[in-house]
């Protein structure tokens, strides 16, 4: 593996952990993200020098997130072949997004049990009103920020294809 291609992955794992999420999961990301062609489980097992078993379990949650695909097999091998989703930046955008909706639906939840319990609960009741508050507001920015990154990459796409014609 190349030194570039050796940074990507650390950093990522250490992004991934600092997330609270899986270090090997980043490594993976990184590793696919660095690399020009797609590898299979074999390979990326071999690359990250782990067993099969830990990372098959980290590429079915990937696969699930849509942050990695697979692709057709390579010289007629029977086995996987994986790359980084085309759209892996905003599909983990849009699986935050999604953990942020759920915080929401939580907070509603939360407040409705209490009003139904008949308990007074003042500062309880304060602190869910504030965390609906906050995560609706986060939300919004979210679905903004999603919206003109698609104007973005529309227009983007509209410039390449204007300069190839």
């Amino acid at each position: 593996m190349h030194q570039v291609s050796k940074e990507v992955v650390r950093e990522y794992g250490e992004a991934y952990h600092a997330f609270g999420l899986n270090r090997v999961m980043g490594h993976v990301v990184g590793l696919l993200l660095s690399s020009e062609e797609p590898l299979s489980l074999d390979e990326i097992c071999s690359e990250l020098g782990r067993s099969k078993g830990p990372i098959s379990q980290i590429m079915r949650r990937l696969l699930e997130r849509n942050l990695v695909r697979k692709v057709l097999s390579q010289e007629n091998s029977r086995k996987d072949y994986y790359e980084i989703h085309p759209r892996a930046f905003e599909n983990a955008f849009r699986n935050h997004a999604e953990r942020i909706r759920n915080n929401i639906r939580i907070a509603k939840r939360l407040k409705a049990v209490l009003k139904e319990s008949g308990v007074a609960m003042p500062m309880l009741s304060q602190r869910l009103s504030e965390m609906e508050e906050f995560f609706t507001l986060m939300h919004k920015f979210h679905e903004e920020f999603l919206n003109a990154w698609q104007a973005q990459k529309e227009q983007a796409t509209s410039k390449r294809n204007g300069k190839s014609k």
